[in-house]
């Protein structure tokens, strides 16, 4: 059996960008590269980069969208920060968002779908197009007129629900996706949260289907490395979460001075109390920055928490490596994982300083308490295991399973 061909276009493939998706893209594009599929990424933000799991075609506006962002970068700048910020509770649209939509759908919209028209027509036998994490706005009418010329179907996957929705606004990296959008344009809407699902059917979704992030063995393993570090969380900002950032980073670390906190990462604007700062971490580091850790945190947004079962990529890249694993509350984390068998979830200062003691103190217990965590990950929540999910959703048979690759 031919393998089916699909056409990403994708927020960004250059992990510079600290985009929060785009290395989990490159493990479900590997995961789909592993069940047979020929896979052509083209970038939204930032070159096209190549890799063995996927061919690339360039993208089409990259000096355009590098003058935007740098723009974009000085507003910030001039305001005495590093992004330019939105509200946390229904930001408004501003009249600078309308007017930057005018101009991308008078400039940018048009040249996005001259590019992905020749794309289709040079390859011929494109199975479907996915659009990974893309404002959908941006590509207003653009599915419509890929179904009617070319009989393909179009997918929209948000890997960001619910901080992507309206009532959030999205991360201050980035363009409220939703804010003059159709999603009805679209046959498929693929979404990370399942209690995101009915919101999106309410914006227009015809369709809407949960695929949950998950984790690639091959990078996130437990690392044969000294731990030295007993508390260890990383992350990129505290927005939505900084009240669990005081709870179990900041208030703990005051309380406990002979426990040794380290925060990777950066932008934390709250309380994170005495804990050391490391720092951004490369991404290759990121398994042996985990294993060096007697205890790692998975402290999720609330956008995120409060949804339910609206997967984040940590909770299962901490399984992966084996890590003893204590989390805030999460609405829904027992779809993924046994809460006091494969982690330990805490409502306070109090339970998380308790945890922490009892984890310290008997490492045989945190190791167990990882081994649990990993075993689960494997067995149900690998990324190959979503990348077959995903090709099912779409209508698109997998070759390997008949034998075409393993």
């Amino acid at each position: 059996m031919k393998a089916p061909k699909i056409l990403a276009v994708a927020s960004a493939i250059d992990l510079e960008f600290r985009y929060g998706c785009t290395p989990a893209w490159w493990h479900l594009w590997k995961g789909l590269a592993e069940v047979g599929v020929d896979l052509i990424v083209t970038p939204y933000r930032g070159k096209a980069i190549e890799s063995p799991w996927w061919r690339t075609e360039p993208n089409p506006l990259y000096r355009e969208a590098e003058l935007y962002a740098g723009a974009r970068g000085l507003a910030a700048r001039l305001k005495g920060d590093t992004h330019v910020r939105r509200g946390e509770d229904s930001p408004e649209e501003s009249a600078v968002d309308r007017a930057t939509r005018e101009v991308i759908w008078r400039y940018v919209t048009p040249r996005w779908q001259k590019h992905l028209d020749g794309i289709i027509e040079r390859e011929r036998d494109i199975a479907a197009v996915v659009v990974f994490t893309v404002p959908m706005s941006h590509l207003r009418g653009i599915p419509e007129r890929l179904r009617e010329r070319f009989g393909v179907p179009v997918v929209f996957y948000d890997g960001d629900v619910p901080m992507s929705l309206p009532e959030f606004g999205g991360m201050d990296t980035g363009f409220n996706y939703y804010h003059g959008a159709d999603p009805s344009e679209y046959d498929l809407v693929i979404s990370n949260s399942e209690g995101g699902l009915d919101r999106l059917r309410e914006l227009g979704a015809r369709r809407a289907e949960a695929v949950f992030w998950g984790v690639d063995p091959d990078l996130f393993a437990p690392a044969p490395v000294e731990k030295d570090k007993d508390v260890f969380f990383y992350g990129y900002g505290d927005k939505f979460r900084r009240d669990w950032m005081e709870a179990m980073v900041g208030e703990p670390s005051r309380r406990e001075p002979e426990v040794d906190f380290a925060l990777g990462g950066g932008d934390f604007r709250g309380d994170t109390g005495r804990a050391r700062l490391l720092g951004t971490i490369p991404y290759n580091a990121f398994p042996q920055a985990i294993s060096s850790a007697r205890i790692n945190l998975n402290i999720t947004r609330r956008s995120h928490a409060s949804v339910y079962a609206s997967s984040s990529c940590r909770p299962f890249e901490l399984a992966g490596c084996g890590a003893a694993i204590v989390s805030n509350p999460y609405e829904g984390i027992e779809r993924w994982f046994e809460p006091g068998r494969e982690l330990l979830v805490v409502s306070s200062a109090e339970e998380a300083v308790e945890a922490y003691r009892e984890l310290l103190d008997d490492p045989a217990q945190a190791e167990e308490l990882g081994r649990r965590a990993r075993e689960r990950a494997l067995d149900e929540h690998t990324y190959a295991r979503r990348a077959e999910q995903l090709l099912q959703l779409i209508g698109l048979e997998r070759p390997a399973a008949v034998g075409a690759r393993g």
